[in-house]
């Protein structure tokens, strides 16, 4: 798989994903044709987030709500099909294709763009992350009025409540069915997740026979730490070979991915190695600083094993899952890959 340069995200952005996972409703998928189209592409429904989505034709005014989503919508091929991008202050688009989206409006700047805002580009087409950007009370165009203007919504499947608490790596596989269905780019959808594919098995056979190190991923917020014990995050710990200290079955992520914990609880668990996201290199420098300092004994410190990842890699529904993967895999068991 092509290997794509580090993002980095804003601290807001990370605050709008944790509370994202508040608001979602449950995903589906299955794409099935529509009929009773004349001329024309057919539409297509598929189902997400428990709803049918119904696309009749293929969409001409697309918005990526994040910059995640919009690099999705570029590898598809669909620069020509997009009327905004939103959040892009808070991601930087890989270099390989951000000159693909340079006339596309942005709109919203490094949070969800205002109701107004986004109605203003007329979309027929909008794919989020999440559904928090959709949430009226922030002043956010809701589901049911971009519906009401004429745009169907496409949220990521790992995205959804009942997937954002269990889900896993692959659900990015069924996102690039449907987005591939509906702008019918099948052959480049079916590549990209050839490429994810083969990057995951690779990995997998690499960690497959070894000893597992125990790992806790964390998230620090000056002095604030909080456990990641759910959700896609967990997968990706466990793609890449690691015995996750956190896991869903224990009570404090019964409900909700992320826990605040004490460094005391850390430092008794005496992890291996910490697996710790951030938005910025001036985030990252005050997490390192913070955990080396308040866990100088800790084996993960000792054997300097502070691993961190771009808190964009962890968002539902992007190919950063699959390259966070392999970040924490070579940096765990390096003589493997």
């Amino acid at each position: 798989m092509t290997r794509h340069p580090h993002r980095t995200a804003t601290t807001g952005a990370v605050a709008t994903l944790a509370a994202a996972t508040l608001l979602l409703s449950a995903c589906g998928t299955g794409v099935t044709p529509a009929s009773g189209q004349a001329g024309g592409a057919e539409p297509v429904t598929v189902d997400n987030c428990g709803q049918d989505v119904v696309v009749d034709g293929v969409p001409e005014a697309v918005v990526g709500m994040h910059p995640s989503q919009t690099e999705l919508l570029l590898r598809l091929g669909l620069a020509d099909r997009l009327a905004g991008q939103a959040q892009a202050t808070t991601q930087e688009l890989p270099d390989d294709v951000a000159s693909l989206a340079a006339d596309v409006p942005v709109i919203g700047g490094d949070t969800p763009p205002s109701r107004e805002d986004l109605l203003a580009v007329q979309p027929d087409f909008v794919y989020s992350p999440t559904t928090y950007e959709f949430t009226a009370e922030q002043g956010f165009a809701s589901i049911e009025q971009l519906q009401d203007s004429g745009a169907a919504v496409y949220v990521a499947t790992g995205g959804c409540a009942d997937r954002r608490m269990s889900g896993e790596v692959t659900d990015l596989f069924t996102d690039l069915e449907d987005l591939g269905a509906i702008f019918g780019v099948e052959d480049t959808a079916a590549d990209l997740i050839a490429e994810s594919r083969a990057e995951l098995d690779e990995i997998a056979a690499a960690v497959a026979d070894v000893e597992a190190l125990r790992v806790a991923q964390v998230y620090v917020d000056g002095t604030s730490l909080s456990a990641i014990g759910a959700g896609v995050e967990y997968d990706i710990l466990r793609l890449a070979g690691s015995d996750n200290v956190y896991t869903p079955e224990q009570p404090a992520f019964a409900d909700f991915f992320a826990a605040e914990i004490t460094p005391e609880s850390l430092a008794a668990e005496a992890p291996d190695a910490l697996v710790f996201s951030v938005s910025d290199a001036e985030h990252e420098a005050a997490a390192r600083e913070y955990l080396t300092s308040t866990f100088p004994d800790m084996p993960a410190v000792r054997e300097d094993r502070l691993i961190a990842i771009s808190a964009a890699d962890v968002f539902p529904g992007t190919l950063g899952n699959v390259a966070a993967v392999r970040q924490i895999a070579e940096a765990l068991y390096p003589q493997e890959l």
